[in-house]
């Protein structure tokens, strides 16, 4: 099995390489990164967020309080992370259905916005994880492909990608669904492509 791993050096490397590219970078900072996470959550701690805004949310049968802080990174986070201009707290309480719910999420940005901005930029990562990524795990399992030779790994990326899209396009929410749907209908497989 082939399994892509990415070390705290490729991500600054990425992080690069999107800065080259003339674009900017908002990234979630996972347990994975301990010490990372750990001076971010610190500094939320220690000192008074610049920015604030708290948000509900009442929808899909939750009711979910949101409150983005946003603070200028400290100086103890590794200065590889080029371009850092903004780390972000967002803490969700409140109940899915009748389940009490309490979570706490970091990140960091390569821009220092308002915090309604960046609560529209989170938003928006998740909208693109719930989208795209999910479905390349969840449906396709692509973490879990056995494709390691040249760059057949990538080429698979890219089908499941357009596989995703064609289903959106076709008015598929559900890929699971969509793929039920023209799994024994070729016909109705083709009329994506036109």
């Amino acid at each position: 099995m082939c399994v892509s791993v990415l070390t705290p050096y490729t991500r600054k490397k990425t992080v690069e390489a999107i800065l080259a590219s003339g674009n900017d970078y908002l990234i979630t900072v996972k347990g994975n990164q301990p010490k990372l996470q750990q001076a971010i959550a610190s500094a939320f701690e220690h000192s008074i967020p610049t920015r604030t805004v708290c948000e509900r949310d009442r929808s899909h049968g939750r009711d979910i309080t949101r409150t983005i802080s946003v603070l200028p990174p400290p100086s103890d986070i590794d200065p590889a992370w080029v371009g850092l201009q903004a780390i972000i707290k967002v803490e969700r309480v409140g109940y899915r259905g009748q389940t009490p719910f309490s979570e706490t999420l970091f990140y960091m940005s390569s821009r220092m916005e308002d915090a309604p901005t960046l609560a529209h930029r989170v938003r928006h990562h998740w909208h693109i994880e719930n989208r795209l990524h999910w479905p390349k795990d969840a449906v396709f399992r692509e973490d879990w492909v056995p494709v390691c030779d040249g760059h057949a790994l990538t080429n698979f990326g890219i089908l499941r990608t357009v596989a995703i899209n064609l289903f959106r396009r076709n008015g598929f929410d559900s890929i699971t669904h969509g793929i039920r749907m023209v799994a024994h209908d070729i016909e109705k497989l083709f009329s994506f492509f036109q």
